[in-house]
């Protein structure tokens, strides 16, 4: 295990990681420097010193769990049904260009039902609620990740089953992460034409609006057109409230990551036999 973790930590995921970090660390301090000049409350101490307490957590975690998603992805890859692709880390191959545009748009379609069952299976949902849990909308909300990501990586397995390596799907991960990163600003002006293909910062700041109107809309990562084509677009209509329908109240990162857990825990707890399962695999109890 150790020898896999040092053999990814030398990978070109270590690069694309640490380039996406640092180009997030410098959006933030200039959103931040914009909002001083403008006078506009973009940020609040406790809520973004909460966002960055909850992504070290998400970060260690993810660390350790790197070593399992790699293992999954390495076993689908041995039992792939079909080979589309040449397969594996062949930077300046032949082949290379349309292999990782396929990638990129085959990956954004898996996060796209993962992000939607994320919202609408409720056990995803307790997991996915810490990123909604924020009031505020600015790109150290991007931050305010999860501390049990352990559930998504079957949405991603079948690029692995036809034929994609392992390593080739984790970095279009992370480079449609630190993509999504990007998008939680309100200083983005409208982008014309490119907001029907791509995914924006005006697109997804109707995502993590509250407003019945808005609710379990654009789930796209970086692109937009799977909202577009599956009925769960939205265009902006009202001003947007931030955060969940029933407000929070912490700032406690254990709170953060760990309420709706406690809730179901207790749905199970009192519920009859019939319903424990649509407690734990039905909706969440307020759809968001």
């Amino acid at each position: 295990m150790l020898a896999e973790l040092l053999a990814l930590a030398g990978s070109p995921l270590t690069l694309l990681y640490a380039a996406g970090l640092t180009l997030s660390g410098v959006g933030i301090v200039g959103e931040l420097c914009v909002g001083k000049l403008t006078r506009r409350q973009l940020y609040g101490v406790k809520d973004t010193v909460a966002n960055l307490a909850m992504y070290a957590g998400y970060f260690a975690l993810n660390v350790m769990w790197a070593h399992g998603i790699f293992a999954c992805y390495a076993w689908a890859s041995h039992h792939a049904i079909a080979h589309v692709v040449i397969g594996g880390w062949h930077v300046g191959q032949h082949g290379l260009a349309w292999e990782w545009l396929l990638l990129v748009v085959l990956e954004d379609l898996c996060f796209y039902w993962f992000h939607r069952a994320s919202h609408r299976v409720r056990i995803l949902w307790a997991s996915h609620v810490t990123h909604h849990s924020s009031n505020h909308f600015n790109l150290s909300v991007a931050f305010r990740q999860s501390w049990i990501p352990f559930l998504g990586v079957v949405f991603w397995m079948p690029l692995a089953l036809i034929g994609f390596d392992p390593l080739m799907i984790m970095s279009v991960q992370v480079v449609s992460l630190f993509y999504q990163e990007l998008l939680h600003t309100q200083l983005a002006p409208r982008l014309g034409p490119i907001e029907w293909i791509f995914n924006t910062p005006r697109h997804h700041a109707i995502h993590h609006g509250s407003n019945p109107v808005y609710l379990d809309k654009n789930y796209g990562g970086v692109l937009i057109i799977w909202d577009r084509l599956f009925g769960t677009f939205a265009r902006e209509r009202e001003p947007i409230r931030f955060g969940l329908t029933h407000d929070l109240g912490s700032h406690n990162p254990i709170v953060i990551a760990g309420h709706e857990w406690y809730a179901m825990v207790a749905d199970l707890w009192r519920r009859p036999l019939a319903g424990k399962v649509a407690a734990v695999f039905g909706p969440p109890r307020a759809p968001l």
